[in-house]
């Protein structure tokens, strides 16, 4: 092992979801496992927060008033600036077709709703993981096999 002592905090993960009982959850869940927590209710506030905060991963749910999170992928993914933050997409469309859509926008994963709150932490912290590991192709390709 190398390093010094002190471990940094590490970038927080951007929730952005226009239910406030999903944010609550996530948030709970996730802070309770030490993962620092922005929140956005839409598209917009999300895309503004991500140039001011720079998270670690951002998880993005489908299905918001105006700019939707398909919008959100499209935008962060064509910004030299914003492509290389780990989108992991969180909605109750599960449909094969959906999965395709995020594999294509570069998503890392894809957790459907109803989830088990208890999960959501050890699958963004695994996320966060094997993307530091320089697999990121290998989890945007899963996400065709998974579901």
């Amino acid at each position: 092992m190398g390093g010094g002592g002190t471990q940094a905090t590490p970038a927080p993960v951007l929730l952005v979801d226009d239910e406030p009982a999903i944010r609550t959850i996530c948030r709970v869940n996730l802070e309770g496992d030490g993962l620092p927590v922005l929140e956005a209710r839409d598209g917009a506030e999300a895309l503004a927060e991500v140039r001011r905060q720079r998270p670690s991963l951002v998880l993005l749910d489908v299905m918001m008033p105006g700019v939707d999170g398909w919008n959100v992928a499209e935008q962060l993914a064509a910004d030299a600036h914003t492509r290389d933050i780990p989108v992991v997409f969180l909605s109750a469309r599960a449909a094969p077709e959906d999965r395709l859509r995020a594999q294509e926008l570069g998503a890392v994963g894809y957790v459907v709703k109803p989830f088990d709150p208890l999960e959501l932490a050890g699958t963004i912290r695994n996320v966060l993981e094997r993307v530091a590991r320089g697999e990121r192709e290998q989890l945007n390709r899963d996400l065709s096999s998974e579901g």
